[in-house]
């Protein structure tokens, strides 16, 4: 059986998303057979993230300066908020390269079954940043659960003292998708966000 110190690396990478035990243990042993290639590079890049990764203050996107490249970035179109719950949701965003605002990272969802508030969000800071008139719309980029949909609406309401527009992203038909695999709820939300061909 491995040593306590492989045993320990292999609890702890089968502590991250998507990685069981039998998963860590084989990465694990590819580390190790890789010590100089993979295992050192690797902990040497973790303990440079580690000591320099913030949060941004901002916007709440992770980055080594803060306000982050994004927030600091002059072309960007600082009157377009796109409202995310995770910084996972910004960087997908960004990977498309469609949007050129800025982000805020609510940093979860409405959610009164889980003892979620509004408290537990940082939506006044949202709301602080809507009222500054240069912004004039903010996208609720949040996913379409009913948590979802609650802190959306609640979002919504929030900012119906400022000037600002509200708008969501749109929801129905994905590009490659066929309608058999899709499920009732998308469907439905395609039809009704249908346009003109």
């Amino acid at each position: 059986m491995a040593g306590v110190e492989i045993e320990a690396l292999i609890r702890q990478l089968s502590k991250l998303p998507g990685l069981g035990p039998r998963s860590a243990r084989r990465i694990a042993l590819a580390l190790i057979k890789r010590r100089e290639t993979l295992l050192d590079p690797l902990v040497q890049t973790l303990s440079a993230a580690a000591s320099t990764v913030k949060i941004c203050s901002s916007c709440g996107n992770y980055d080594s300066q803060n306000p982050c490249s994004i927030c600091a970035d002059p072309r960007r179109d600082a009157s377009v908020i796109c409202v995310v719950v995770d910084v996972a949701d910004l960087w997908a965003l960004e990977r498309t390269a469609a949007f050129r605002g800025l982000y805020h990272v609510t940093g979860g969802l409405l959610s009164p079954l889980d003892g979620i508030g509004p408290s537990d969000l940082k939506l006044d800071k949202l709301v602080t940043r809507a009222g500054n008139p240069d912004v004039r719309e903010v996208i609720l980029a949040l996913s379409a659960t009913v948590d979802g949909q609650t802190t959306a609406h609640y979002i919504a309401e929030k900012l119906q003292g400022t000037d600002v527009a509200v708008s969501g992203l749109a929801q129905g038909m994905p590009i490659g998708g066929e309608l058999d695999y899709l499920d009732d709820g998308t469907i439905s939300a395609a039809l009704r966000a249908r346009r003109p061909v």
